[in-house]
């Protein structure tokens, strides 16, 4: 497959972006019930959505603090045009207490949205593991741990703050949120992902953060998360720490819960949460078709069909279309999957 150039990207980001590897993956690849982001794309063709119920308490600051909050959070996630670059949208929307503590205690209630970010992350790169399977010569060899799982996959993410939310939470303007995404997959059952993050840029709110997370599987359906957040206002020091299982119903839906601590200040308390992530998988592999030497064969009607199924507004569109398999036979020519996008 050609690689795929956008100006517009090569504007803002001031280099080519081609899809070298295929992001998508045959079980839906959610990020919660974590807060971590993994650097991977969910791939072209699916349309994922992610959502977390969640109860927050804590302890009332001195003065002026929200303690207690009920809401949910959605993410939605997508690829329209490369495989290494997913666009996202997240919403949160809290019912939130606001507690006065002086001399004397008072508190009331409101509702509206906390959070609205549009966001994309492109993989910049992708650690690629030694096959240890073909190692037939050796028993160590093939059992050694391999050393490039220390060396993460990279991802850069770029994201604006929308300020129609609720008065407790603006911030005065639109902000820009930026990040650096990693992934150290230190066994095929583990691995461990780190965020930072620069939030709200430009505002008296302006944070910086980081997020570490360390994932097992535990069987074939379930998994379990460890994680640690740190954020750091100008004020203020926050901090929490989390676990929960993922529960893979089936391969375009799991259902995850999720506890935390909190540590905000001065104040502390807990964070629960129940979600559900579900994909809509209309994502098409590419072929490409070879002569009788191994050698790619241009302008086919294979690769016609796939230019026509990798177009924009066909991968919009085609959210609505009914998946079809469609077999194809040619003489004397062999098709290869092409995982090179």
């Amino acid at each position: 497959m050609k690689n795929v150039k956008l100006n517009f990207f090569l504007i803002l980001f001031s280099f080519n972006f081609s899809s070298i590897y295929s992001q998508y993956t045959d079980v839906i690849n959610s990020n919660k019930p974590g807060f971590s982001e993994s650097p991977y794309s969910v791939g072209s063709g699916i349309y994922q959505f992610e959502s977390n119920i969640f109860y927050r308490n804590t302890s009332i600051e001195p003065t002026f603090s929200i303690p207690q909050s009920f809401g949910i959070d959605l993410l939605f996630r997508t690829s329209f045009f490369l495989e290494r670059l997913e666009l996202n949208t997240q919403l949160t929307y809290q019912r939130d207490k606001i507690a006065f503590k002086n001399i004397f205690q008072s508190h009331y209630f409101t509702s509206g949205l906390s959070r609205v970010t549009i966001g994309a992350k492109y993989l910049l790169f992708q650690q690629k593991l030694t096959d240890k399977t073909k190692e037939v010569r050796s028993w160590k060899r093939r059992n050694a741990f391999d050393k490039k799982r220390l060396i993460p996959s990279v991802a850069i993410y770029l994201g604006m703050n929308n300020d129609f939310v609720n008065d407790v939470h603006k911030v005065g303007s639109i902000t820009p949120k930026v990040g650096i995404l990693l992934q150290n997959d230190i066994s095929n059952d583990f691995n461990v992902i780190t965020n930072f993050y620069y939030d709200k840029i430009g505002s008296d709110f302006a944070e910086f953060s980081y997020i570490i997370t360390g994932t097992v599987n535990l069987s074939g359906r379930l998994s379990t998360f460890f994680e640690n957040q740190g954020i750091f206002q100008k004020n203020r020091t926050s901090s929490n720490i989390a676990t929960g299982l993922a529960y893979l119903f089936n391969k375009n839906l799991q259902i995850n819960t999720s506890v935390r601590a909190l540590f905000e200040g001065n104040a502390t308390g807990f964070y629960t949460g129940l979600g559900v992530s579900y994909r809509i998988n209309r994502h098409k592999d590419s072929y490409v078709e070879l002569d009788e030497n191994g050698k790619e064969l241009k302008d086919t009607p294979i690769n016609t069909y796939n230019k026509k199924q990798n177009g924009f507004f066909n991968r919009i569109f085609s959210i609505f279309k009914k998946k079809e398999n469609v077999k194809r036979e040619r003489p004397k020519r062999s098709r290869k999957k092409n995982n090179n996008k």
